[in-house]
């Protein structure tokens, strides 16, 4: 999933060497979290948040796959 997550950012992001995605294990839930660069903040979020709802359906449906939880957070 984080590889997911990874390749969705570098393909929207204009500086894709700066996308960092960390992921944690808390509670049973499998936290991702993703890091850009400033500028890119706003591309990967999207209009009203649309690029970053999609991203966490995405890894929701992922996640179902593999019978566990994950939550995306955009730091």
């Amino acid at each position: 999933m984080k590889e997911l997550v990874e390749y969705i950012a570098r393909a929207i992001a204009t500086h894709p060497d700066d996308v960092k995605v960390t992921e944690e294990e808390e509670e049973g839930e499998i936290i991702i979290k993703l890091e850009v660069h400033p500028d890119d903040k706003g591309k990967v979020i999207g209009r009203q948040g649309r690029v970053a709802q999609a991203m966490r359906v995405l890894l929701r449906v992922a996640a179902i796959k593999e019978g566990t939880r994950t939550s995306l957070e955009i730091v």
